[in-house]
């Protein structure tokens, strides 16, 4: 009897052991079905679907979530008709998680695009397009969504992004002649083909640190010049704000911009137009392109998930690991205008004030409210998430956008690429009813986004539609760890921490800025950074950061604007010390109290250099990072663009 049990002990626990450590596992494919039970041989078909069966596992308490669900999926593309909502009842616990993970050895991809097909090469002459595209140009039905034609602003062929058709090519841009603050107009040279009914044109504005995206209405022809007007809400912003207003210099030249969305634009390969009145899109593909073959996309959705708990009730334990979210859009400058403040947010309302002052600064002459672009992924409200080793590619406008009341997450060991605006957005910045530059300082803590983990990400080729995006930002955060990314080819700034312009305490403190490598930034927007900070945020560190390479950008307001680091109006309570940069080119404008800069420059050890950036066990993602494509030169620190330094 007793070899017996000893025979069987053994056996016994090993089962034990197996029974405990089991996780259920939920299996989806793109060539799934919704009728299958989600086994690995017969998985489901939706990603929702999979969610819906796990969050019924954990309303029932059945035992086999006691160790998690998985759901994983399968390589190919899940083209989503809506987002993937993840739900407080998704949740999962420390021992119990929830992860969306990607089949070993397989890419698994989440895209909010539509396919374009039926490609023909357009056979009759295309009223409007310009003689040398004429017999150039291909032709298909335009994509229709819910019965109504899309007006979307991005198409990939192949996943190489296309430009829509603009007046003038490569990397060139206008100088506009004068803006009419009072008429809310602009007057620009005449361009060489005839705009002066073209209907559903924009135009796309530079100034200073921000872009504008405004819908025109009219052009009025005089001669060798012509008068723009723009439609409403944008007309009005754009007139009122002052900051960041058009640009009129003799010295540096008035403010660049681009005229686009129309076909007498499409002029040359890698153009496309949307012709929304006949329900046609056009392209002139690029060499080595066969539209017959090609894999056209539009994106259609402009968040592919969206994770939204409450304050009482988060999201918690839910990771994605290995996962590619590609094709969001982004379509409210096509219906409202785009008219950004600062790192993307867009203005609602501005204006200078006749009475300066506000109750928080006494100074303050202008005010605005902001609202927030959409992200491909959002998150609200949650603790414990995460997203590792995913890849955020071929996305319109955001990113990933951590929005508010998050806590303890974390983003480690992603690649964003090829991203319109910003790569990483995380906390609070302002409300829609709350002025941008009061400061931010909730009753209740939980609403402040804090300790999140963002670290060994690989940030390169984002801010491509929206130049004054960043490449890592966060606005009110508290315990934020930045640390060991790597932020390349980017327009503006690459990591920004704060926002609010003020002096006064408010929710952010305890925020680490450490071992990140920026280079090659400032591509075409100046009053800039590598690493970027705004308001008072005692407790926190900037160091061991190497940067390096700002570009020589071509239409910027003041071209000795440029920084390596910059604490800008209010910075507070900030340690700086042990940042390698190529010369001591810094500003430290309109601070607050408590900083303290050490040992900061090309003084600083090579061993602190050298360890920036990504951790060996990450560093396959640099064979992913964009390189300086067009050859633009980099500047160098000389005693004549120094004046504005410290």
């Amino acid at each position: 009897m007793s070899t017996i049990y000893n025979k069987l002990l053994p056996i016994f626990f090993l089962a034990l052991f197996f029974s405990e450590t089991q996780a259920v596992e939920i299996w989806v494919s793109p060539k799934g079905s919704n009728q299958n039970p989600g086994t690995k041989d017969k998985p489901l078909a939706d990603v929702g679907m999979a969610i819906r069966k796990a969050r019924d596992l954990r309303r029932l308490a059945d035992p086999s979530v006691a160790n998690g669900v998985f759901i994983i999926l399968r390589g190919g593309t899940y083209t989503l008709e809506e987002p993937i909502f993840i739900r407080p009842e998704d949740s999962g616990t420390a021992a119990s998680p929830t992860v969306i993970q990607s089949a070993p050895g397989e890419i698994p991809v989440l895209s909010g695009g539509t396919s374009v097909k039926g490609w023909k090469k357009a056979a009759a002459a295309v009223p409007g397009l310009p003689a040398k595209a004429q017999g150039q140009v291909w032709v298909a039905d335009a994509p229709m969504v819910g019965g109504d034609i899309l007006d979307f602003r991005q198409l990939w062929v192949n996943d190489e992004k296309a430009t829509r058709a603009r007046h003038i090519n490569a990397d060139s841009m206008s100088r506009i002649l004068s803006w009419n603050h009072k008429e809310e107009t602009t007057w620009i040279p005449k361009p060489a083909v005839d705009i002066s009914k073209v209907q559903g044109m924009e135009m796309f504005i530079h100034q200073w640190w921000a872009i504008a995206n405004l819908r025109v209405k009219s052009a009025e022809v005089r001669g060798d010049s012509v008068k723009l007007s723009f439609y409403q809400p944008e007309s009005r912003v754009q007139s009122e704000h002052p900051w960041p207003a058009p640009w009129i210099s003799k010295k540096t030249g008035n403010s660049a911009y681009i005229l686009s969305n129309a076909i007498q634009f499409l002029d040359e390969p890698g153009e496309w137009y949307l012709d929304k009145r006949n329900y046609k899109l056009y392209y002139w593909p690029r060499k080595n392109e066969n539209l017959a073959k090609a894999d056209v996309v539009v994106p259609v959705l402009e968040t592919l998930v969206e994770m939204e708990g409450t304050i009482d009730y988060p999201v918690s334990f839910v990771s994605f690991k290995g996962i590619r979210f590609e094709h969001s859009s982004w379509l409210r400058p096509s219906k409202f205008g785009h008219v950004p403040l600062q790192a993307g947010m867009y203005l609602l309302d501005a204006y200078k004030l006749k009475v300066p002052g506000t109750p928080d600064k006494k100074g303050l002459e202008n005010q605005g409210w902001i609202g927030r672009p959409a992200a491909a992924v959002e998150a609200t409200f949650t603790n414990n998430t995460s997203f590792e080793n995913c890849r955020f590619e071929h996305l319109a406008s955001t990113g990933l956008d951590y929005k508010r009341g998050n806590h303890h997450d974390k983003i480690v060991g992603n690649l964003f690429k090829d991203i319109g605006g910003t790569g990483i957005h995380v906390g609070v910045y302002s409300d829609e009813a709350f002025e941008t530059h009061r400061p931010y300082n909730p009753s209740n803590e939980r609403e402040i986004s804090s300790n999140t983990l963002i670290a060994n990400n690989l940030v390169t080729d984002v801010t491509n539609e929206d130049w004054g995006c960043i490449g890592i930002s966060a606005g009110f955060v508290k315990g934020i760890n930045i640390e060991h990314n790597e932020v390349n080819e980017v327009a503006y700034t690459g990591i920004s921490v704060g926002w609010g312009w003020t002096k006064t305490i408010n929710g952010m403190s305890n925020n680490r800025i450490v071992a990140n490598k920026i280079h090659h930034y400032g591509k075409h927007m100046y009053d800039v950074a590598a690493i970027y900070t705004l308001s008072a945020q005692p407790g926190s560190v900037i160091t061991e950061n190497y940067v390096d390479s700002i570009y020589k950008a071509p239409y910027v307001h003041d071209p000795n604007h440029w920084f390596y680091l910059y604490t800008d109006e209010g910075s507070s309570y900030f340690t700086v010390k042990d940042n390698w940069t190529p010369a001591e080119k810094f500003l430290q404008n309109a601070n607050g109290p408590g900083n303290t800069w050490t040992n900061n420059g090309p003084m600083v050890a090579d061993s602190i250099k050298n360890a920036a950036g990504l951790q060996k066990e990450y560093q396959y993602l640099l064979k992913e990072k964009v390189g300086n494509k067009s050859n633009r030169a980099i500047n160098k620190y000389t005693p004549d663009n120094a004046s504005n330094s410290k």
